[in-house]
């Protein structure tokens, strides 16, 4: 299957579809995880989209096309995390899964209030090393600035910081939500409530999908 996970930042996609992955064995495509470790690499990929990602404006879509399209024919199943965010990579998406004989099968789109959106985009940090995630409100790490699993640096990503948390809201409105309204006028679009916990989310996923998944 492909499947696309449509939401604002802050819904929890990457999360469930990480469980996602882990649970049916498809690939995970985070553009925002594969963009980060470009940045590290410090690719020419990575450099240029650096700019971008600290002010929370989105990568040009000719370097994210390019970059999806080594991956998007994995015979396990792709599940799309951040990807399409413009209605032309949405369209460019289609034809490339078209041309290969690989439609993309659901659509589903989590929704979250604002509210709730910021509250967990602003207490949201990550580890610099291994990319574990945490909540500095609910989930911190045991010490302060030290990962848990390896002992990494614990940190709030520039682009979760306050300013570019309100600038990718409002990228978010201009440009990715018209991603809804094309996938809608093509027909399956699964809409789920993304709050309550990581569990109660991942059973209405797995739900919405039809994959027969169950919650762990």
């Amino acid at each position: 299957m492909r499947i696309v996970l449509l939401g604002p930042p802050g819904a929890g996609k990457g999360t469930q579809a990480r469980r996602l992955a882990d649970s049916t064995g498809m690939k995970h495509l985070s553009t925002g995880d594969i963009l980060r470790a470009e940045v590290a690499a410090k690719s020419e990929l990575g450099l240029l989209a650096k700019g971008f990602m600290d002010t929370g404006d989105l990568v040009p879509d000719s370097n994210i096309i390019a970059m999806i399209q080594q991956y998007i024919d994995d015979p396990a199943g792709v599940l799309l995390d951040g990807f399409p965010r413009t209605v032309v990579q949405a369209e460019s998406l289609d034809n490339s899964l078209e041309e290969a004989g690989l439609p993309v099968d659901k659509v589903v789109h989590m929704s979250v209030d604002t509210d709730e959106l910021v509250k967990r985009l602003s207490t949201r940090a990550i580890c610099k090393n291994c990319q574990t995630p945490y909540n500095l409100e609910s989930d911190p790490p045991a010490k302060a600035g030290v990962c848990d699993n390896c002992g990494g640096e614990v940190t709030v990503r520039d682009d979760d910081k306050p300013e570019a948390v309100l600038n990718r809201m409002k990228v978010y409105q201009e440009l990715t939500a018209p991603v809804l309204d094309y996938y809608k006028s093509r027909g399956d679009v699964a809409e789920i409530i993304a709050t309550g916990t990581p569990d109660s989310v991942f059973e209405k996923l797995s739900q919405a999908i039809g994959s027969g998944v169950a919650s762990n």
